[in-house]
Protein backbone atom coordinates (compact mmCIF):
# COMPACT_ATOMS: atom_id res chain seq x y z
CA UNK A 1 0.00 0.00 0.00
CA UNK A 2 0.87 3.59 -0.39
CA UNK A 3 0.88 5.99 2.61
CA UNK A 4 0.70 9.79 1.62
CA UNK A 5 2.37 11.69 4.39
CA UNK A 6 1.38 15.46 4.86
CA UNK A 7 4.04 18.02 5.35
CA UNK A 8 3.56 21.56 7.07
CA UNK A 9 5.94 24.57 7.49
CA UNK A 10 6.99 23.24 11.07
CA UNK A 11 5.97 19.68 10.59
CA UNK A 12 8.73 17.95 12.23
CA UNK A 13 7.32 13.86 12.87
CA UNK A 14 7.33 13.57 8.84
CA UNK A 15 10.21 11.63 8.87
CA UNK A 16 9.57 9.35 11.80
CA UNK A 17 6.14 8.06 10.36
CA UNK A 18 7.63 8.00 7.04
CA UNK A 19 10.40 5.33 8.53
CA UNK A 20 7.98 3.63 10.42
CA UNK A 21 5.89 2.70 7.86
CA UNK A 22 8.75 2.68 4.65
CA UNK A 23 11.58 0.89 7.09
CA UNK A 24 9.90 -0.72 9.48
CA UNK A 25 6.55 -1.65 7.32
CA UNK A 26 8.16 -2.10 3.99
CA UNK A 27 5.65 -0.01 2.57
CA UNK A 28 5.02 2.44 -0.12
CA UNK A 29 5.14 6.04 1.05
CA UNK A 30 5.47 9.85 -0.49
CA UNK A 31 5.31 13.20 0.73
CA UNK A 32 2.58 15.40 0.37
CA UNK A 33 3.26 19.26 0.99
CA UNK A 34 0.84 21.73 2.04
CA UNK A 35 0.07 23.46 -0.47
CA UNK A 36 -0.56 20.32 -2.97
CA UNK A 37 -4.06 19.19 -3.30
CA UNK A 38 -3.00 15.55 -5.57
CA UNK A 39 -3.55 12.76 -3.41
CA UNK A 40 -3.82 10.24 -6.41
CA UNK A 41 -2.84 6.39 -5.24
CA UNK A 42 -2.70 6.98 -1.89
CA UNK A 43 -4.40 4.33 0.32
CA UNK A 44 -3.77 6.42 3.50
CA UNK A 45 -3.39 9.95 4.49
CA UNK A 46 -1.10 10.75 7.26
CA UNK A 47 -1.07 14.13 8.84
CA UNK A 48 2.01 14.05 11.70
CA UNK A 49 2.68 15.59 14.46
CA UNK A 50 5.26 18.12 15.35
CA UNK A 51 4.23 21.62 14.71
CA UNK A 52 2.44 23.95 12.08
CA UNK A 53 3.08 27.55 10.98
CA UNK A 54 0.44 29.61 12.82
CA UNK A 55 0.15 27.22 15.78
CA UNK A 56 1.21 30.58 17.66
CA UNK A 57 -2.50 31.71 17.64
CA UNK A 58 -4.01 28.40 18.09
CA UNK A 59 -2.43 24.77 17.36
CA UNK A 60 -4.14 23.64 13.54
CA UNK A 61 -6.04 27.23 13.09
CA UNK A 62 -3.79 28.22 10.14
CA UNK A 63 -2.74 24.94 8.64
CA UNK A 64 -6.37 24.09 7.99
CA UNK A 65 -6.77 26.61 5.17
CA UNK A 66 -3.62 25.25 3.42
CA UNK A 67 -5.00 23.62 0.11
CA UNK A 68 -3.99 19.86 0.57
CA UNK A 69 -7.23 20.13 3.39
CA UNK A 70 -9.70 21.04 0.84
CA UNK A 71 -8.03 17.31 -0.82
CA UNK A 72 -8.12 15.46 2.55
CA UNK A 73 -11.34 16.12 3.89
CA UNK A 74 -12.70 15.08 0.44
CA UNK A 75 -10.44 11.67 0.50
CA UNK A 76 -12.14 11.59 4.19
CA UNK A 77 -15.49 12.22 2.58
CA UNK A 78 -14.77 9.20 -0.06
CA UNK A 79 -14.00 6.92 3.16
CA UNK A 80 -10.46 7.55 2.82
CA UNK A 81 -8.39 6.51 6.13
CA UNK A 82 -6.66 9.37 7.70
CA UNK A 83 -4.92 9.67 10.66
CA UNK A 84 -3.71 12.35 12.42
CA UNK A 85 -1.49 12.58 15.35
CA UNK A 86 -0.61 15.27 17.87
CA UNK A 87 -0.38 18.61 15.79
CA UNK A 88 -1.81 16.18 12.85
CA UNK A 89 -4.79 15.56 15.31
CA UNK A 90 -5.18 19.36 16.34
CA UNK A 91 -5.83 20.08 12.46
CA UNK A 92 -7.91 17.83 12.05
CA UNK A 93 -10.26 19.14 14.59
CA UNK A 94 -9.85 22.69 13.41
CA UNK A 95 -10.81 21.70 10.14
CA UNK A 96 -13.57 20.59 11.46
CA UNK A 97 -12.88 16.33 9.90
CA UNK A 98 -13.42 15.18 13.86
CA UNK A 99 -15.50 16.95 16.40
CA UNK A 100 -14.60 18.64 19.71
CA UNK A 101 -11.35 21.61 20.37
CA UNK A 102 -7.77 21.15 21.87
CA UNK A 103 -7.25 23.61 24.57
CA UNK A 104 -4.09 24.28 26.56
CA UNK A 105 -3.05 21.57 29.07
CA UNK A 106 -4.56 21.68 32.56
CA UNK A 107 -1.30 21.98 34.01
CA UNK A 108 -0.66 24.85 31.75
CA UNK A 109 2.93 23.09 30.99
CA UNK A 110 4.05 21.21 28.21
CA UNK A 111 3.94 17.40 28.77
CA UNK A 112 6.82 15.38 27.13
CA UNK A 113 6.45 11.78 29.06
CA UNK A 114 5.10 8.31 28.48
CA UNK A 115 1.60 7.54 29.03
CA UNK A 116 -0.91 4.59 29.71
CA UNK A 117 -3.62 4.29 27.62
CA UNK A 118 -6.94 1.77 26.85
CA UNK A 119 -7.96 0.91 23.65
CA UNK A 120 -11.57 1.92 23.72
CA UNK A 121 -12.87 1.29 19.90
CA UNK A 122 -11.24 -1.56 17.77
CA UNK A 123 -13.91 -1.46 14.87
CA UNK A 124 -11.56 1.30 13.14
CA UNK A 125 -8.98 1.27 10.25
CA UNK A 126 -5.97 1.71 12.61
CA UNK A 127 -6.78 -0.09 15.41
CA UNK A 128 -8.63 -3.28 14.71
CA UNK A 129 -5.44 -5.24 15.56
CA UNK A 130 -5.64 -4.04 19.15
CA UNK A 131 -7.98 -5.66 21.67
CA UNK A 132 -10.88 -3.79 23.57
CA UNK A 133 -9.60 -2.90 27.09
CA UNK A 134 -5.86 -3.50 25.79
CA UNK A 135 -3.34 -1.49 27.68
CA UNK A 136 -1.04 -0.20 25.75
CA UNK A 137 1.92 2.63 26.28
CA UNK A 138 2.67 5.38 24.14
CA UNK A 139 4.83 8.73 24.30
CA UNK A 140 3.45 12.29 24.75
CA UNK A 141 4.76 15.83 23.95
CA UNK A 142 2.45 18.50 24.04
CA UNK A 143 1.16 21.48 25.41
CA UNK A 144 -2.89 21.39 23.73
CA UNK A 145 -3.51 18.43 24.36
CA UNK A 146 -6.71 18.84 26.71
CA UNK A 147 -10.07 17.10 24.48
CA UNK A 148 -12.80 19.20 24.99
CA UNK A 149 -16.36 18.47 23.35
CA UNK A 150 -19.79 20.48 23.82
CA UNK A 151 -22.22 18.36 25.17
CA UNK A 152 -24.61 18.34 22.05
CA UNK A 153 -22.26 17.02 20.01
CA UNK A 154 -20.94 13.13 19.76
CA UNK A 155 -17.50 11.69 20.18
CA UNK A 156 -16.11 8.30 19.38
CA UNK A 157 -13.01 7.50 21.78
CA UNK A 158 -10.79 5.31 20.35
CA UNK A 159 -8.38 6.10 23.11
CA UNK A 160 -8.28 6.75 26.50
CA UNK A 161 -5.70 7.90 28.94
CA UNK A 162 -4.92 5.96 32.42
CA UNK A 163 -3.22 8.72 34.24
CA UNK A 164 -4.83 11.61 32.01
CA UNK A 165 -1.76 13.77 31.61
CA UNK A 166 -3.44 16.88 30.25
CA UNK A 167 -7.25 17.11 31.77
CA UNK A 168 -8.97 16.34 28.79
CA UNK A 169 -12.34 15.40 29.25
CA UNK A 170 -13.57 11.63 29.67
CA UNK A 171 -9.63 11.03 29.56
CA UNK A 172 -9.77 10.83 25.67
CA UNK A 173 -6.85 10.38 24.23
CA UNK A 174 -7.80 9.89 20.45
CA UNK A 175 -11.29 9.96 18.53
CA UNK A 176 -13.04 8.54 15.20
CA UNK A 177 -15.13 10.43 13.18
CA UNK A 178 -18.55 8.33 13.24
CA UNK A 179 -17.73 6.32 9.98
CA UNK A 180 -14.49 5.41 11.59
CA UNK A 181 -11.92 6.09 9.01
CA UNK A 182 -10.83 9.29 10.29
CA UNK A 183 -8.71 9.02 13.65
CA UNK A 184 -6.99 11.69 15.55
CA UNK A 185 -5.00 10.91 18.49
CA UNK A 186 -2.58 12.84 20.54
CA UNK A 187 0.02 10.10 21.62
CA UNK A 188 2.72 9.46 19.16
CA UNK A 189 2.58 5.77 17.75
CA UNK A 190 5.30 6.69 15.38
CA UNK A 191 7.38 6.93 18.35
CA UNK A 192 6.99 3.87 19.90
CA UNK A 193 7.11 1.02 16.95
CA UNK A 194 10.76 -0.15 17.48
CA UNK A 195 12.01 -2.07 20.79
CA UNK A 196 15.29 0.10 20.87
CA UNK A 197 12.86 3.45 20.99
CA UNK A 198 11.21 1.86 24.64
CA UNK A 199 7.83 0.17 23.02
CA UNK A 200 6.48 -1.40 20.51
CA UNK A 201 2.38 -0.99 21.13
CA UNK A 202 1.99 2.55 18.33
CA UNK A 203 3.54 -0.02 15.83
CA UNK A 204 -0.26 -1.79 15.73
CA UNK A 205 -1.47 1.01 14.91
CA UNK A 206 0.34 0.89 11.60
CA UNK A 207 -0.06 -2.68 10.85
CA UNK A 208 -3.68 -2.32 11.16
CA UNK A 209 -4.23 -0.03 8.78
CA UNK A 210 -2.19 -2.07 6.42
CA UNK A 211 -3.83 -5.04 7.21
CA UNK A 212 -7.51 -3.75 6.61
CA UNK A 213 -6.09 -1.39 3.13
CA UNK A 214 -4.76 -5.18 2.28
CA UNK A 215 -8.68 -6.90 3.05
CA UNK A 216 -10.44 -4.86 1.24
Amino acid sequence: MRFGIVVFPGSNCDADVAHVVGTVLGQDWRYVWHGDRDLAGLDCVVLPGGFAYGDYLRAGAIARFSPVMDAVAAYGARGGPVLGICNGFQILVEAGLLPGALLRNGSLTFRSTWTDLIVEDNNTPFTRLYRPGQHVRMPIAHGEGRYVLAEQNSVRPVFRYRDNPNGSMEDIAGIANMAGNVVGLMPHPERCAEAALGGVDGRTLFESIVRSVVLT
